[in-house]
């Protein structure tokens, strides 16, 4: 029986967990990308861009389309998270100044991300592991869209009042939280992973960053990036995976499980917190419990999938 192939356009902020996902899809069979969209977030748009192209470079891959998006949010000054990924965006690991573009498109990310939809209608499926901005200026050209994307899979955000998840404004809702507001209202169904998710319960201990390390190559890279990017603010050292949760919940969403809500956000008092009102007919699905001994298996199999590959 032939394997289902999941149809994906990937918006990305690179980040060193954008890059710690964004490895582990990329060599994954099962994923169509289709197109990988990139946006200031966690550093600037050109930064970002530049850590995207030198990872498909270390990986070897040049025939996935990539499309460069917006440098800052919808109406507000972009802000960054240098404190936690580092000057150059990818923590320990210091990637070249300048990289070469050999995929990059003319069209823009909202004007590619539009194509890819509407010629794979009720298809593709966006992965939004940086900020909003794109994907709301794509629902604000074309309305349309709100009616050919099955769902969105996100990263970002901390349901006020869910069970085990603090009052917390993550950095992807307060980067441009106007621009979320657009993605909650075009009603699309939403899975959302909390921020605290990849911090409490899909961490990686300090015992599980040493085991990576020595797992094969990649591994090896995989640490470098870890090695400046341990998650403030706990007694024990721990890398947060929020945005590989967000790959992990399409392959086995049975590992998780979730809670049903409709969200706002707030975009004057408190700019990113997220408000969820939970009842069964939510629009969104919020991820609340995760079996953790499944996915950190999943995780090291999928990293013993790179066992004989050499980084360029």
């Amino acid at each position: 029986m032939k394997k289902k192939r999941y149809k994906i356009i990937i918006d990305t902020d690179p980040g060193v967990d954008d890059c710690y996902a964004l490895i582990f899809m990329l060599s994954d069979p099962e994923l169509d990308i289709k197109l990988i969209t990139t946006t200031g977030g966690n550093l600037g748009l050109n930064t970002v861009t530049r850590n995207l192209f030198h990872l498909l470079k270390k990986l070897g891959i040049s025939d996935i389309p990539v499309a460069k998006g917006s440098a800052a949010p919808l109406c507000r000054k972009a802000i960054d998270a240098k404190f936690i990924h580092q000057n150059e965006g990818m923590g320990g690991y210091i990637p070249p100044k300048k990289e070469t573009y050999p995929n990059l498109l003319k069209e823009n990310a909202i004007e590619a991300m539009y194509r890819v939809i509407k010629e794979n209608p009720g298809e593709i499926i966006p992965f939004l592991i940086g900020p909003h901005t794109n994907f709301a200026k794509l629902l604000t050209a074309h309305p349309d869209v709100k009616d050919l994307v099955p769902r969105i899979i996100y990263e970002g955000g901390s349901p006020y009042g869910a069970p085990g998840f603090p009052d917390h404004i993550s950095f992807n809702m307060s980067y441009d939280p106007e621009a979320f507001d657009i993605v909650l209202k075009s009603r699309i169904p939403l899975v959302l992973v909390p921020s605290n998710m990849g911090r409490r319960k899909t961490h990686l201990s300090e015992e599980l960053v040493e085991k990576i390390k020595n797992t094969n190559e990649v591994g090896a890279f995989i640490y470098q990036m870890f090695n400046k990017y341990w998650e403030p603010g706990f007694p024990d050292k721990r890398i947060a995976t929020n945005d590989i949760c967000t790959y992990a919940y399409l392959k086995h969403p049975e590992y998780f499980t979730y809670l049903t809500a409709d969200m706002i956000v707030d975009t004057d008092e408190a700019p990113g917190k997220t408000f969820a009102y939970f009842h069964k007919k939510g629009n969104i699905k919020i991820l609340n419990n995760v079996n953790r001994k499944k996915f950190i298996k999943f995780l090291m199999e999928r990293l013993k999938s790179y066992d004989n590959f050499k980084l360029n």
